[in-house]
């Protein structure tokens, strides 16, 4: 805790001062009232002395005004709450491996409608961005607050080509933090990429996940699909063949253990979304001050009125 005027606090000095030289007197007027009587006759003189009773309402007036006191220092405390700097990107794989339907309707529809609900539930204050990669990342809408954009953004993901995992996480990775002014702090961040399938072009993305590490941007990877999903392939004389689309699921979890994110496996749309809903929790956080003089003054009232009720209560007066 720690106040923002807390030259304040030197009041305090001298409201203790003042109850020392209170219990002072009241020592002195209690020897003072023994000297006029004899000590064994005091009973019958006064049969009913309040004693401590009648220290009692001054103690809790004199609590009341230390708590307000400490409320004029404006007391504050530090909480953690969302850094309204921190975004996310969600990086798709739309390779034609995810029309597979070993996730119901199939893994690009079940990707796409658990992106939905998480950026629904993300805090407001964080900025969602989208981008989708096949051959090449694509950034479909850049980090923003405005959660209608993020949902149009995705509704336009549609699979096809192959997989280049390394140049969508480096794209991913410049969108996050662009060069930064001198004395300038980068603001939170982190990528979450969904794929399913084995990175077969561009740059290696375990590299990039270094990089990622450097720059303080976790890769929380989800690998989506089975081991037993395929796809159907039409080929160029008009006839189709059936190819298996195995997640690459020992890749993403090297990408996400080296970047110092996390690696999650969805096998179904319920498993999907259950992953993003823990994400949503893992956003990036800030100190920062409140004040917390409601409390003090409260406090203080409650005193004041304890303090005014005992004294009605015992000599039918405030003080």
């Amino acid at each position: 805790m720690s106040f923002s005027d807390p030259l304040v606090l030197l009041a305090l000095v001298a409201l203790v001062a003042a109850v020392i030289v209170y219990a002072v007197l009241a020592v002195r007027s209690s020897r003072r009232a023994s000297s006029f009587a004899n000590p064994a006759l005091m009973a019958n003189v006064a049969p009913t002395s309040p004693r401590w009773r009648r220290h009692l309402p001054l103690a809790l007036y004199a609590l009341a005004l230390a708590g307000l006191i400490v409320a004029v220092a404006k007391p504050t405390k530090s909480v953690a709450v969302p850094d309204e700097r921190a975004s996310i990107m969600l990086v798709t794989d739309v390779s034609g491996s995810m029309t597979s339907t070993d996730i119901r309707p199939n893994r690009m529809r079940a990707a796409r409608a658990a992106a939905q609900r998480f950026a629904s539930d993300v805090p407001k204050r964080i900025r969602i961005g989208v981008m989708e990669f096949n051959e090449n990342p694509r950034t479909l809408q850049a980090p923003t607050r405005d959660r209608a954009l993020v949902k149009t953004a995705l509704d336009k993901m549609t699979p096809s080509g192959g997989t280049a995992t390394g140049e969508a996480l480096k794209a991913a990775l410049q969108l996050l933090r662009p060069q930064l002014r001198p004395g300038e702090t980068p603001a939170p961040a982190a990528i979450v990429l969904l794929s399913d399938g084995k990175s077969v072009k561009g740059r290696d993305p375990l590299d990039v996940a270094k990089e990622a590490a450097k720059a303080k941007v976790p890769v929380y990877t989800v690998t989506l699909g089975t081991q037993g999903g395929t796809i159907t392939v039409k080929k160029r004389d008009g006839s189709t063949e059936t190819q298996a689309v195995p997640p690459d699921t020992a890749t993403l979890k090297q990408i996400a253990t080296t970047s110092g994110g996390e690696a999650f496996n969805a096998t179904d749309a319920d498993q999907l979304a259950t992953v993003y809903d823990r994400l949503g929790s893992q956003l990036g956080k800030k100190k920062e001050k409140r004040e917390i003089v409601v409390w003090f003054v409260g406090g203080a009232l409650v005193l004041f009125g304890v303090g005014a009720a005992s004294s009605l209560t015992m000599f039918g007066r405030l003080v």
